[in-house]
């Protein structure tokens, strides 16, 4: 299985925007039919909106890949 970290640089992104910044998919639209395929779970937990918000701390699993959110926007200042 592959096991991305991927840091967050905002406070959230996109579930289709997370599956192509991590690498999993070549576009966000390949990404948006991952999702609605029904085979992304976020926190062990089916999901099939495509724009749901994944914020630092989450992991998102699909066949063969698990991705762990980290990071997340730093307060300034």
């Amino acid at each position: 299985m592959q096991v991305v970290h991927f840091d967050l640089t905002s406070e959230h992104i996109d579930l289709h925007s997370l599956l192509k910044a991590a690498g999993i998919v070549d576009s966000g639209g390949a990404g948006k039919e991952l999702v609605a395929s029904g085979v992304v779970s976020v926190d062990d937990l089916p999901e099939l909106r495509k724009s749901a918000k994944i914020r630092a701390g989450q992991r998102v699993k699909l066949p063969g890949v698990t991705i762990y959110v980290q990071g997340g926007a730093k307060e300034q200042a």
